[in-house]
């Protein structure tokens, strides 16, 4: 188990920063009244509505267990609230042939607008990832609300997810017959019956995490201030012919906005979360919602980017979509971090790679043999391989899940192949069936 709330602040940050008259210190979150402080900070930084004492006390319990950091300016008027934030854990991420890595989760990374440009991001992000290669941590991870921010720090986007909105009126169920039934089910059961769903289906798909029990709070409306939105929240389940469950849908119906306000057969439903074991749950649950009665239009946020629905209506052209990066990954241990997947198809090809904070500098080569198994061994010399290629950390962290195409990132000047044809060697091994996909923020 590793001691991650243990381990001391990282002594090169708070020099840092204590040379510009800031303090960096860790949080002791079993101090309720020190916490809540932080918590504040926390939401201010993300232009939240002021919290009630409910939100406050949920997140005391929620998230008391993650090593949070502040970073004080004495000289400020209220020298008590925290000027920037960040929070961090160890956790499993699902890779490539339903294993897992252990990676470094950062969250919470706030500076408030009064304090810009004094480098403290950086040396709260710097300190991140010290303390997660101190504690043997192979990968960090963050999901970004900018995206502009952490490419210099060596991280880039491994995840995509997908808003799609659908039209219904254009859009006709063209998909398979599904032969379970659905059943009514209230959001509590919906928090219930979604955790255990998760972590049986998690392993499956490359990208996906442990999703922990205020996440689940918030997301079936148990949490938060959000009164009305939480009452609007309808749930379903999908049982197949045996009874067991096997998919659940969460949503919410609204009127329509603008044009067509007050117009009762223009409802906008919105899917807050769907989650299958089953291909044929998933037609199920997509069938349903898509056919619900006074709806036009059908919004999914946060969705994979080749989701099979859209294999599955009549008129593609009646979906609107709008991908965007989710979630980021910065390798600090090579040979650990692709060692921990499987491959697509056998090869040799050597790593030329270079990490201007030094975690992953090196040559390495990657031996990947028939069953898809990878084996890293630095380069001490000539090694024969059948391909080769210099690259940064950050362009070997997009491709580390396979839902980022090698030969891509080699036609935009981000890897150069040291042998003609070497991406193309590269991208049949990283590839992934399946695009990665991170269901949930953190």
């Amino acid at each position: 188990m590793i001691d991650y709330l243990a381990t001391p602040i990282d002594p090169t940050s708070t020099e840092a920063l204590s040379m510009k008259g800031l303090h960096l210190a860790l949080v002791d979150t079993s101090h309720h009244a020190e916490f809540e402080t932080w918590l504040r900070a926390d939401i201010r930084g993300f232009h939240g509505a002021e919290p009630t004492s409910e939100n406050i006390a949920a997140n005391i319990a929620g998230v008391a267990d993650r090593r949070t950091t502040g970073v004080w300016d004495a000289s400020a008027l209220d020298a008590g609230v925290p000027v920037a934030t960040v929070s961090s854990w160890p956790l499993e991420l699902t890779v490539p042939g339903h294993r897992h890595v252990k990676a470094w989760a950062i969250s919470s990374v706030t500076v408030a607008p009064t304090h810009r440009r004094r480098g403290i991001a950086r040396a709260l992000l710097e300190a991140e990832l010290r303390t997660a290669r101190s504690l043997g941590i192979p990968l960090a991870t963050l999901t970004v609300s900018e995206s502009t921010i952490y490419g210099r720090f060596g991280f880039a986007p491994a995840a995509f997810a997908n808003n799609l909105t659908i039209d219904t009126r254009r859009a006709h169920w063209v998909g398979p017959e599904a032969s379970g039934r659905l059943n009514f089910i209230t959001p509590a059961q919906f928090r219930t019956e979604i955790a255990q769903m998760h972590d049986r289906v998690r392993l499956t798909s490359a990208g996906q995490i442990p999703v922990w029990g205020k996440r689940w709070d918030e997301i079936s409306g148990l949490t938060g201030d959000d009164k009305e939105h939480s009452t609007r929240l309808r749930a379903v389940r999908y049982d197949d012919l045996s009874g067991a469950l096997t998919g659940l849908a969460l949503y919410r119906v609204t009127e329509a906005q603008g044009e067509s306000a007050g117009d009762f057969s223009q409802h906008v439903l919105t899917i807050e979360y769907l989650c299958h074991e089953t291909d044929e749950a998933y037609a199920g649950l997509w069938r349903y919602l898509l056919e619900v009665d006074l709806v036009s239009r059908v919004r999914a946020p946060h969705r994979s980017v080749d989701e099979p629905v859209q294999w599955q209506l009549s008129d593609s052209r009646a979906i609107a979509q709008s991908p965007w990066d989710h979630l980021w990954l910065r390798i600090l241990d090579v040979t650990a971090t692709l060692e921990s997947r499987t491959y697509s198809a056998p090869g040799r090809c050597i790593l030329r790679v270079q990490d201007d904070l030094g975690y992953a500098t090196g040559d390495y080569l990657l031996e990947v043999d028939a069953a898809g198994s990878g084996r890293v061994s630095a380069m001490d010399g000539s090694r024969d391989a059948t391909a080769s290629v210099s690259l940064d950390v950050n362009a070997l962290s997009a491709l580390f899940l396979g839902g980022t195409s090698a030969a891509m990132l080699a036609a935009a000047g981000l890897i150069a192949e040291d042998e003609s044809g070497s991406a193309a060697v590269l991208e049949s091994m990283f590839h992934s069936p399946r695009a990665p996909w991170l269901s949930v923020w953190f």
